[in-house]
């Protein structure tokens, strides 16, 4: 009974419930003007328009743009991680391989399909806003972390091959940055691997950037699919990922 008792306590009040729901229409308009428009253009006003609102209504939700452009990173971020982890655990916790794979086609699926959001999380910083650490960084970590957990997984099952190329050489002043990753995030990994484990974030990220934001222009290359696996196929081999 105490149990059932909690439970309803904590149970939302239609209040808050209709609180919910308007941020979440505010949101969602918000994407919509951010795909329409882009980042430097959101405007709280023309959201309330769209909401069927006045623009002092919203306010009492959404203090400012800034706080606006908070609540989209927010929501694109956990929305990239969730497809990320559905995609990754969708194959066994031994498949290293193709959860590297998995992990890599699922932020490129999500980035052709929501091209504005990814511009808000990877492309360039817009204008006077700074992302409040305290509140992003857990959502814009999830991604990375998986990445990293896989690596570390593989390396602790034993399941890493010998990278190809000659040993990297960490220098003294990156070995203190690596040490301090390796103890905050409980890596069992050697310096080496996390070193090579950083090109493969950013090149993953960098492939992915270049096909959104057409940099290899609009004849290069049509087998982009094709492309994509052998980048990541050749990035899984960076550190023996095989």
């Amino acid at each position: 009974m105490p149990a059932a008792k909690q439970a309803t306590a904590k149970a939302p009040t239609p209040r808050e419930r209709a609180r919910a729901q308007t941020i979440a229409d505010i949101v969602r308009l918000g994407r919509e003007h951010l795909a329409l428009h882009g980042a430097a253009a959101l405007s709280l006003r023309a959201v309330a328009r769209d909401l069927g609102v006045v623009s002092s209504a919203v306010y009492r939700y959404v203090q400012s743009r800034d706080e606006l452009l908070t609540l989209l990173l927010i929501d694109a971020y956990n929305e990239l991680g969730d497809a990320v982890d559905a995609a990754v655990d969708a194959l066994p916790e031994d498949d290293f391989a193709g959860r590297f794979h998995a992990l890599g086609r699922a932020v490129r699926a999500w980035a052709l399909r929501e091209p504005a959001c990814y511009a808000l999380l990877f492309g360039s910083p817009v204008p006077g806003y700074q992302a409040p650490g305290e509140r992003t960084t857990v959502p814009g970590t999830r991604v990375v972390l998986r990445l990293v957990r896989n690596f570390d997984a593989a390396h602790r099952a034993g399941a890493l091959a010998a990278p190809p190329g000659p040993a990297v050489v960490v220098p003294p002043a990156l070995a203190a940055d690596l040490a301090a990753i390796r103890s905050e995030l409980g890596l069992e990994v050697p310096d080496e691997l996390v070193a090579r484990g950083v090109l493969v974030w950013t090149s993953l990220f960098g492939a992915v950037s270049f096909e959104v934001f057409g940099q290899y222009g609009a004849d290069t290359f049509e087998a982009r699919e094709e492309l994509f696996a052998h980048q990541l196929g050749v990035l899984a081999g960076t550190v023996g990922l095989a």
